[in-house]
């Protein structure tokens, strides 16, 4: 199947910046959509960033203008740089891709990371 290994969290001072990345390994015929979602203490999952193949993105308000997503497709990879880090930014962040396999091949189904910790100290 599809596997969806993430990298780049840890502790870093408000202002600071982090570097995600997720790298999608598999049976994968095509990568499709791919994000970030991320889930702070008590709070719903909620959309960071996505981007299409074709490299369209989409963020949420609060992370505009101080997140980038982009991709490889070549590697089946995607990152999320993360700059001027505020404490409400602190969750676990999650990689999805909406994968079509050899096997499942026209259909496409969803895939999670395990998730990865971002703290951002006041």
């Amino acid at each position: 199947q599809v596997q969806l290994v993430e990298s780049g969290g840890g502790l870093v001072q408000a202002g600071g910046s982090l570097r995600l990345s997720c790298a999608a390994s598999g049976t994968i015929f095509s990568m499709n959509a791919m994000g970030w979602y991320r889930q702070a203490p008590g709070k719903q999952c909620e959309l960071a960033a996505s981007i299409t193949r074709g490299g369209s993105t989409n963020y949420a308000d609060s992370v505009k203008g101080r997140f980038t997503i982009s991709r490889d497709n070549a590697k089946n990879t995607v990152y999320l740089q993360m700059t001027s880090l505020k404490p409400e930014d602190t969750a676990v962040y999650y990689c999805n891709a909406v994968v079509v396999t050899f096997l499942t091949h026209p259909n496409e189904y969803d895939y999670w990371g395990q998730g990865t910790q971002v703290t951002v100290s006041s």
